[in-house]
């Protein structure tokens, strides 16, 4: 017998478009961006969207995506330890092997 997940059994509801041309989700959809599809044979369909600001658009191009990955992974695998301050300070500088200039 093969297990099913949530996704693979739909919930489904009949709802009712008010005067107004509203249809209420639900608390659980309150405040949740969707994407509303029209689709030729009069279908709708809902999909819930997540939005990317533009000013953080570049995250997601590489070589920045690529990047912020090797963080996230050493972030994961790298316990954290108290800074030493002294230490810190005696290093010498570390130098941009090449200037990047900041995206808008």
């Amino acid at each position: 017998m093969k297990a099913t997940t949530a996704a693979a059994v739909p919930d489904i509801e009949i709802k009712v478009v008010g005067k107004s041309g509203q249809i209420s989700l639900g608390k659980s959809h309150a405040g949740r961006i969707l994407r509303l599809e029209r689709r030729t044979d009069g279908t709708l369909v809902l999909t819930p969207t997540a939005l990317v600001p533009e000013t953080q658009l570049w995250t997601l191009e590489e070589p920045d995506r690529s990047r912020i990955q090797r963080g996230l992974a050493w972030a994961a695998r790298t316990p954290p330890q108290e800074t030493r301050l002294d230490r810190l300070l005696k290093r010498p500088a570390k130098r941009n092997r090449r200037a990047r200039a900041r995206r808008p």
